[in-house]
This record gives structure tokens, C-alpha cells and sequence, in this order.
């Protein structure tokens, strides 16, 4: 965790996707934008989100190079019953640790299926690397795990959000990023000049600039964040006053509320 931002705490994390079906398009990634704003809100940033293919090897080098960089390190994907769900084996291995059947991950999976349907393919989703902390999952019992500062939760959306409120305990946060949008029908060129100054001026506040084309008219959205909400909402009013200025008529918000 760094101290920095005037003493804010920054607590940051990175999103590991794994699949082929990702990388193929067969499979759109939904849980991208909910990990971030479900960190965001307990003051952890996401500062990286990679999609690494179905390779032991690729996953492994992928979680240890982020968990040596991160806080935190999140995965999604890889973890069902299927032989192509390699996921946990990756893990032990990136952490050189034996993977077995774990013990409480076999009760829940008994306590959740008949006798008779808790198969040997099932049975693969109670196999975790040795020393990790199992992750409830209310669903479908099976449940994810964290090992040291790497979480490794399902990929179906519903399940992999509600295993986040399971850990969501463990988890310490810094100082949570706010963020304003400001928009106008403004050509994005016409506003880069002031814009890139007003940056100078707060540098403890990011601003992004898009651009945008509706009603046949150019315009602009700009987000702007900072965990200083001084800071953030001097370089608002500032903003609004250049865009002004400029001639346009801005809005607080993605829409023009007119």
C-alpha cells in the first residue's frame, strides 16, 4: 500500500481473466466493470486487467508477476468441473505448493448434491492448493479460495459476485477515487489546449477526455478523479468556466439532462 495523494492510502489490485472462450469472442467478460466499482467503493483501485489464455504456464507467470506488483490480485474463470477448467492446478503451481482434495470443499460439495450426483468430474472443484483459505460461494457451493493476496473466484457473473461479498471482510481498503464527469457540445480539439493546462494545475486529479458524435453535433465528456474531493471540485468549476468560456453550455453527468 503506498502513502501518497496527500496521505491518502492507495490500495491498489489487478484482474486476472482466464479462458479461451474470452479471447475467442465466444464469451463477452462481464465481470470487468463490476470488479471495478465494487473495489472502487471499498477504496481499492484497479490498476490492471489482463485475459491470459487456458496455459498452465501463461496463468502462473501471469499471477506471479501480479501479485508481486499488486495488493491484491483477483482471477476469474477456470474452476468447474471440466478438464479444461486448469485454473486451480495453475495456481499451486505458481505458488510451487501440491494441490489435494480439500477437506471442507468436499463437505460443502456433499452437503449440496445427492447421493449418487457428487461425481468424480464434480469432485474436481474441491481440489485446492494446499494453504488456501477457502471463499463461500452461496450458489452453487462450490467455493473459491485465496492464497496469500491472490483471490481466485468463478467466472460465472453471479457467482463470482456473490463470492466477492464473502471476502469482502478480508479486504483492507485505502482512500475510495471519486469521480465527476462534465459534458458539452464542444469539439474536443477546441477544448485540448486549456484542458492539458487545467491538468498541470491539478496534478492530484486525473482527467479523461471523450469524444462524442449524436444528433449530428461533435461534443465532449470529460471524467475527472481524485480521492482529494477539494481538489476534484475546484478543477469542476474551473472546467465548467473554460468550457463556457469556449461558448458551450456544460452539463454535470454523461447525458445532456436538457
Amino acid at each position: 500500500m503506498d502513502d501518497v495523494n496527500g496521505g491518502n492510502s492507495v490500495v491498489t489490485a489487478c484482474f486476472i481473466i482466464i479462458g479461451d472462450e474470452i479471447l475467442s469472442g465466444r464469451t463477452q467478460d462481464k465481470n470487468l466493470s463490476y470488479l471495478a466499482t465494487w473495489l472502487n467503493e471499498i477504496g481499492i483501485q484497479l490498476r490492471e486487467a489482463r485475459v491470459v489464455a487456458d496455459d498452465p504456464d501463461g496463468i502462473a507467470t501471469a499471477v506471479n508477476e501480479c501479485r508481486a506488483k499488486y495488493d491484491y490480485v483477483f482471477t476469474s474463470g477456470g474452476i468447474g468441473p471440466t478438464h479444461d477448467d486448469i485454473t486451480s492446478d495453475s495456481i499451486a503451481k505458481a505458488f510451487g505448493v501440491p494441490i489435494e482434495l480439500n477437506e471442507e470443499a468436499h463437505a460443502l460439495l456433499r452437503s449440496h448434491y445427492a447421493e449418487g450426483d457428487l461425481n468424480e468430474s464434480r469432485l474436481r472443484m474441491a481440489r485446492i492448493p494446499v494453504g488456501a483459505l477457502l471463499v463461500e460461494n452461496p450458489v452453487s457451493k462450490a467455493p473459491g479460495y485465496q492464497i496469500e493476496n491472490v483471490f481466485v473466484l468463478a467466472g460465472i457473473p453471479v457467482i463470482m459476485q456473490t463470492m466477492l461479498e464473502s471476502l469482502r471482510h478480508r479486504l483492507v481498503g485505502g482512500s475510495p477515487v471519486r469521480s465527476r464527469t462534465i459534458g458539452a457540445e464542444l469539439a474536443e480539439g477546441k477544448l485540448a489546449k486549456s484542458l492539458g493546462a487545467l491538468q498541470e494545475q491539478y496534478p492530484r486529479v486525473s482527467m479523461g477526455s471523450y469524444p462524442f458524435y449524436r444528433s449530428s453535433r461533435f461534443g465532449v465528456s470529460v471524467v475527472l478523479r481524485s480521492m482529494d474531493e477539494d481538489a476534484l471540485e475546484a478543477a469542476c468549476q474551473d472546467l465548467i468556466g473554460i468550457m463556457r468560456d469556449l461558448g458551450a453550455d456544460p452539463w454535470i453527468g454523461e447525458q445532456d439532462p436538457r
